[in-house]
């Protein structure tokens, strides 16, 4: 059955690290997904030899705990972003991934200006190629003990204060299921400030079916209403014996 064309489908590529990426591409394509996730310059070459795209392209990070949020860190960033934000329009992409960093006993309110202070000289650049900042949002509960942007009135918070279309927040339904919960509400009420969207089963992080406790088509209505023209990126990591049966059922029950 062909895809309905009301959400742009998504895969994460680290979810399938035993799959190679042609191959990949090549199950992709066939279940009706458009776009491959957290992928640098190297392999977008496979992705455009199979005609796909890059939602959100990563790279230009330090890594998750290191952010930001800390003002140690803010010069390689500068540098790293700097660099590739041109590299990414040049292939045709729009976002670029970003993380707050741990907090290593930051509070909250210096969080936000040191993010503010490190963010700010970037925009011009994004602004001038195009290109979108996403920070993303995860818990701490589970997977990422103290991570600072692990809230979504935080994150909303910088996003505001940053007041810029070229910096925005990356709303992982998983994450914030394990954080906070209220997903559709939260979506509803902050949908402006969200670039991009992941899955993921709670509990778990496995597969987003009967097993766990969100119901993925009433999420994926919310977010269309809310007229979003971006992606919706699977990022679960299967445990069921044919990962891609478990990736098409994926994309089927979010597919509204």
């Amino acid at each position: 059955m062909p895809l309905k064309g009301n959400i742009n489908h998504s895969v994460c590529r680290w979810c399938y690290q035993d799959i190679p990426l042609e191959q990949l591409c090549i199950e992709a394509k066939r279940i009706g997904i458009t776009g491959i996730d957290l992928i640098g310059p190297n392999e977008w070459p496979v992705l455009k030899k199979h005609g796909l795209y890059s939602p959100m392209c990563n790279g230009a990070e330090i890594s998750l705990t290191e952010g930001f949020n800390d003002k140690r860190y803010h010069k390689a960033l500068f540098e790293n972003y700097s660099k590739k934000i041109p590299v990414v329009a040049e292939a045709g992409y729009t976002n670029l991934i970003c993380f707050s960093g741990n907090r290593n006993g930051i509070d909250d309110e210096t969080g936000l200006a040191n993010c503010i202070e490190g963010l700010k000289p970037l925009i011009p650049i994004a602004e001038k190629y195009g290109v979108v900042l996403v920070m993303e949002l995860l818990n701490t509960r589970v997977d990422h003990p103290d991570y600072h942007c692990n809230k979504t009135p935080w994150g909303v918070e910088l996003a505001k204060r940053m007041a810029s279309e070229n910096f925005k927040l990356l709303y992982d339904i998983y994450h914030m299921q394990v954080e906070e919960g209220d997903i559709i509400a939260t979506i509803n009420q902050n949908h402006q400030y969200f670039a991009h969207y992941h899955t993921g089963g709670v509990p778990g992080r496995n597969e987003i079916d009967e097993t766990q406790e969100l119901y993925y088509p009433a999420i994926m209505q919310a977010i269309k209403n809310t007229g979003f023209k971006g992606f919706v990126a699977q990022e679960f990591i299967p445990k069921g014996e044919n990962a891609m049966a478990s990736l098409e059922k994926a994309v089927l029950l979010c597919d509204v």
